[in-house]
């Protein structure tokens, strides 16, 4: 189902991507913001991930939270959902009048309600004190079990593909086809052969992407550092890899995005894209915060 014309934001002649928040992990940095992703097409705002910091950047992009059309959670790690409560009730605070579809793997539905649990004081206060509606009428949440089409309409259909991200047994990727151009967004995800079938000759790719000559400094000192070493190798994609993936799928153009580490001054964007452009020959960019492609 197409989200409703009331969350619309203004029509454009072209499909338009912006990189909300370009930094992978939970911790927060003056750097770059959590991951988030904005496509704006037909007139429709979409969300892909609500990491800290989405809805300052939202409105830096232009958008106010009550004109998304629907919001896409790619896997529940909280540097991908931290701000989906705050940013739901930002769109109802502000004018919400007709449901956002919210798409994600499960427990969605759980998350989405526990989060209006812990604001429903306010909510309630506000509810009585000034006449507003439930919020809760408001979001319409779609559950994603498994690959395939999950919203599809004249002017878009957006695609969902299971990715490689353990632990998580759900972790999702997400394809949108417009009339204009395809653009695929990775989530989180390890090297995965169901990856390269949905981003298959995809006008833009963007891809996490994770430099692992730079972990050590990352680590250095956390009381789990061995334990967090083997998760960050078991479930993300390397500098070095991330080229031959957008070579195999035939993409036109990379972006990496999500990257890990986010917040290490050292590391320069022609570092970030050196191993990347050995094995891709499109074109290659270093994602940040608030650019469009």
């Amino acid at each position: 189902m197409m989200p409703d014309a009331a969350n619309s934001a203004p029509a454009g002649n072209e499909t338009r991507l912006i990189l909300l928040g370009t930094k992978g992990g939970p911790r927060p940095s003056p750097l770059r913001s959590n991951p988030a992703n904005l496509i704006l097409s037909g007139g429709t705002a979409y969300l892909v991930d609500c990491g800290y910091g989405t809805t300052r950047q939202l409105l830096a992009s232009g958008v106010q939270p009550h004109e998304l059309g629907a919001i896409f959670i790619t896997h529940h790690h909280s540097d991908h959902t931290l701000e989906l409560g705050p940013l739901l009730y930002h769109a109802w605070i502000g004018g919400l009048r007709s449901p956002i579809d919210v798409f994600g793997p499960p427990p969605l539905a759980a998350l989405i309600d526990g989060l209006f649990a812990a604001f429903w004081f306010e909510i309630a206060t506000r509810m009585q004190d000034e006449g507003r509606g439930n919020p809760q009428h408001l979001v319409r949440v779609h559950e994603i079990g498994a690959s395939g089409v999950v919203l599809e309409a004249a002017d878009i259909r957006v695609t969902a593909g299971r990715v490689h991200h353990p632990p998580l047994q759900d972790a999702y990727a997400y394809r949108f086809d417009t009339t204009h151009r395809s653009l695929v967004l990775s989530g989180d995800t390890a090297v995965c052969p169901d990856l390269l079938g949905l981003a298959r000759r995809a006008d833009v790719l963007v891809h996490e992407v994770m430099r692992v000559e730079s972990l050590p400094r990352l680590i250095a000192g956390l009381p789990n550092a061995r334990e967090l070493h083997a998760h960050l190798l078991a479930s993300h994609t390397t500098t070095e890899q991330v080229g031959a993936v957008a070579s195999q799928a035939e993409v036109g153009t990379l972006v990496l995005n999500h990257f890990v580490p986010g917040d290490d001054p050292a590391i320069t964007e022609e570092m970030w894209i050196a191993s990347a452009r050995e094995a891709f020959g499109g074109l290659v960019i270093a994602g940040r915060d608030l650019l469009e492609v």
